[in-house]
């Protein structure tokens, strides 16, 4: 990676749900970016089978090599998701663990940041903490400060167009993204 040409972020969507308050969260990320970064989207997790060693012995769907391979293209990874019942998503680890299982591992050294929304206070606190669990497992570089936990957020997001609309939450991404960048940079140095 050259420094000086910008950095490229994907974002790997945990919630598969079409008015889902982290989709909107993740839709303003590129409109979010500071200058020299760009954030694209990856694929859908919810294209990914339930991994099952059998389905892998008969090779990798495709879905899960093409995530894969954006992933080890981007300069970063930010993850944004739901808490469900005190942690990630079930689709969520499904996707972790078939990416874990590609050779090269695309996470191995990996700048990651973690965003969740949800509409209690805490913000989806303890699904972030079972994700850097896994993470640390992959060996990625998660981003330890700030973290992103947006709380109440269906104060934040317009229920009609599903915009993050919270002038201090957009404000606050943005200095996530750019300490996520400082920590790409760190990293390839």
């Amino acid at each position: 990676m050259n420094i000086d040409s910008g950095l490229n972020f994907s974002v790997l969507l945990g919630s598969l749900r079409k008015s889902s308050l982290n989709a909107a969260v993740a839709r303003a990320l590129p409109d979010l970016a500071p200058p020299g970064i760009t954030i694209t989207p990856l694929g859908s997790i919810g294209e990914f089978p339930h991994y099952n060693t059998d389905v892998q012995d008969e090779g990798f769907p495709a879905p899960v090599l093409a995530m894969a391979r954006q992933i080890a293209a981007s300069d970063g990874v930010i993850i944004v998701t739901p808490e469900y019942n005190y942690s990630m998503p079930g689709v969520l680890k499904n996707a972790i663990d078939w990416l874990s299982r590609v050779s090269p591992q695309p996470f191995v050294g990996k700048p990651v940041a973690i965003e969740t929304a949800s509409p209690g206070l805490i913000g989806g606190a303890r699904a972030q903490y079972h994700l850097r669990q896994s993470l640390v497992f992959l060996d990625a570089f998660v981003l330890n400060k700030p973290e992103a936990m947006i709380g109440q957020a269906t104060q934040k997001i317009d229920p009609e167009s599903l915009q993050l609309t919270d002038v201090g939450t957009r404000e606050f991404l943005t200095r996530q993204i750019s300490a996520l960048a400082a920590l790409a940079k760190r990293v390839r140095e």
